[in-house]
């Protein structure tokens, strides 16, 4: 991947998720920014699965991804000790930027829904950037449609 020949897989990736008493309000229900801590955890370990580990894509090809912007759906709370399952989807690869999909479910049941647009921005100055062709290249190939 992105020069060192490492292939990428497009298997569905979901990432587990326990609610503890720090995710929720005194109702013991998870607080609603609780979701987008989820949510970038998830999506931090799918690109580590992908071989793509954010300190590698800083040192590597002076690249960071940035939240640029996010609809969120909230559909039904989540409550203490609730076992969650956290998924990613890449719908979009575009030359700076991406767009996936991120689900929040319990027992296959949809607590929360996510649009994110994220951004592609040099390491070093924090200013926007094309996605590395290679890099690129292997991403399009995990996109899905909707």
């Amino acid at each position: 991947m992105g020069g060192g020949g490492q292939e990428i897989h497009s298997d569905p990736f979901s990432f587990p998720v326990r609610v503890y008493w720090e995710d929720t309000d005194a109702g013991g229900v998870v607080y609603h920014a609780q979701y987008l801590a989820f949510m970038e955890r998830a999506r931090s370990e799918w690109m580590r699965g992908l071989g793509l580990g954010q300190d590698l894509l800083r040192s590597r090809d002076d690249l960071v991804f940035v939240v640029r912007a996010m609809t969120t759906d909230f559909r039904a709370p989540a409550r203490l000790d609730d076992q969650l399952q956290v998924s990613v989807r890449l719908l979009e690869c575009r030359g700076a930027s991406l767009v996936l999909v991120q689900r929040v479910e319990r027992d296959g049941a949809l607590l929360v829904e996510a649009s994110v647009r994220i951004a592609a921005l040099r390491a070093s100055s924090f200013r926007p950037c094309p996605i590395p062709p290679a890099l690129a290249a292997s991403l399009a190939l995990l996109v899905e449609t909707a």
